[in-house]
C-alpha cells in the first residue's frame, strides 16, 4: 500500500493519573503530574452531562480537548469514535436485570449501552452534520479506528476526529475483557499541515503481523488491560522526538507508523 502522510492537530488524553496531554509529557519529562479530576465532558450541556454515563463523559472528553487545541469548527468535522467494549457498566447491569426482574429493564440504560452512543452525543452537542462513524475490533480496536479515521481524512481531503476510549470493567465482564481501568485519548487528524500543526505521522500497513510497539516503562500499567491503550506509543512519540511503533488492526495486519513532532 502506498504510504498515508497526515498531520495532527489536536491530541486529548485521560486516564486516572493523566488528564491531559501536557501531563503525559510532564511524566515522560521525569516529573509527576497533577492527579486529575474526573472527565468533565465540558461541550455538553449540563442536562445532557448529568444523564450522561461515564463511557459518554470520557469519549467526549477527550475529544473536546484534541478539538480545542486544533481550533477546528466541530460542526463539519467528521468524527470516528472507537472502544472495545462500549460501555461495560451498564452492560454488565443490563445482564444482571435480565437475569433477574426483565420487566425492569431501563429503556434510557439499554440507549446508552449502544456502541455508538458517544458519537450520538458529541453530533448533538456540537451540532455537527459531518459523517460519523462507531469502529470496534476488539484488542485491535484503536488500530483500527486511526486506519479508519486516516483512509477518511485523505479520501475526502478533509480533517477527521478519532477518539478511542474504555472504561474499566464490571462484574463477570471484567473478569472476561481483563480491562481494569478507563483510559480515552483521541487526534484530530488533517490531509495538509496547518498552523496548529503538532506532528507528522506516516503509516504503512503490513501482513508482518507481530506484537505491537509496548508503551515507554513510565506508561506500562498506565491502561491496565485497556485497548485503547495501544496508542501509549504513539502519544510517546508525539510528546517526545517522534520514533516508529506498530499498532495491529486486525488479525494480520498491522500499521507501520513513523512519527514525526513538530516543536
Amino acid at each position: 500500500m502506498t504510504p498515508m502522510h497526515l498531520h495532527v492537530e489536536g491530541i486529548g488524553l485521560w486516564s486516572p493519573r493523566l488528564g491531559d496531554f501536557a501531563a503525559l509529557r510532564t511524566l515522560l519529562a521525569g516529573d509527576a503530574p497533577a492527579i486529575p479530576a474526573a472527565p468533565a465532558a465540558a461541550l455538553l450541556p449540563a442536562n445532557e452531562r448529568r444523564r450522561a454515563p461515564e463511557s459518554v463523559r470520557l469519549a467526549v472528553e477527550v475529544a473536546g480537548q484534541a478539538l480545542a487545541m486544533s481550533g477546528r469548527d466541530p460542526t463539519t468535522l467528521a468524527c470516528v469514535f472507537a472502544s472495545a467494549h462500549g460501555d461495560q457498566a451498564i452492560t454488565d447491569a443490563i445482564c444482571a436485570t435480565l437475569a433477574r426482574a426483565p420487566a425492569e429493564l431501563s429503556p434510557t440504560r439499554f440507549h446508552h449501552s449502544v456502541h455508538n452512543a458517544p458519537a450520538g452525543y458529541w453530533t448533538i452537542a456540537t451540532g455537527c452534520r459531518a459523517p460519523s462513524s462507531a469502529v470496534c475490533a476488539s484488542v485491535h480496536t484503536f488500530g483500527a479506528a486511526l486506519l479508519e479515521a486516516a483512509t477518511q481524512a485523505l479520501v475526502e481531503r478533509r480533517p477527521v476526529l478519532l477518539a478511542c476510549s474504555d472504561i474499566a470493567g464490571r462484574g463477570p465482564l471484567l473478569e472476561m475483557t481483563g480491562c481494569g481501568r478507563a483510559f480515552g485519548c483521541a487526534l484530530l487528524l488533517a490531509p495538509e499541515a496547518g498552523v496548529t500543526t503538532l506532528g507528522q505521522l506516516r503509516l504503512e500497513t503490513s501482513v508482518d503481523h507481530a506484537v505491537s510497539t509496548p508503551p515507554p516503562a513510565t506508561l506500562a500499567s498506565e491502561a491496565d488491560g485497556n485497548p485503547a491503550g495501544a496508542a501509549l506509543a504513539l502519544l510517546a512519540s508525539l510528546a517526545g522526538r517522534g520514533g516508529h511503533c506498530r499498532l495491529g488492526t486486525a488479525t494480520a495486519l498491522d500499521l507501520l507508523i513513523d512519527v514525526e513532532p513538530i516543536t
